[in-house]
């Protein structure tokens, strides 16, 4: 078992793997078309957690996601700044950068 200590774990932003990218500098893709209806936007919900602030995530969705934008306010008010990068016919690309 680890120890437990009472002194808080700080994370740093700085990319620290030797992969030799910048996540700073991509946007995560994430392709919402792809993934099952039933679990959409816990799957999307989940990946933008998962972004540290000044990172960004391109979503794909197969319509204008207005009601997840709605459900981002209403459970992140503030968490995101978001841009549309496409609209439509076919699909939109929305990014999502994390700003608190």
């Amino acid at each position: 078992m680890l120890p437990m200590t009472a002194e808080p774990i700080a994370l740093s932003s700085a990319h620290t793997c030797t992969c030799n990218h910048d996540d700073a500098a991509e946007a995560i893709v994430l392709d919402g078309r792809t993934i099952p209806h039933a679990v959409r936007h816990a799957a999307i919900f989940g990946a933008l957690d998962a972004i540290q602030i000044g990172f960004a995530l391109d979503l794909i969705a197969p319509h204008d996601p207005l009601p997840l934008l709605a459900q981002l306010e209403n459970t992140r008010p503030g968490a995101f700044s978001v841009s549309y990068l496409e609209r439509g016919p076919e699909a939109w690309r929305i990014r999502f950068t994390r700003v608190a």
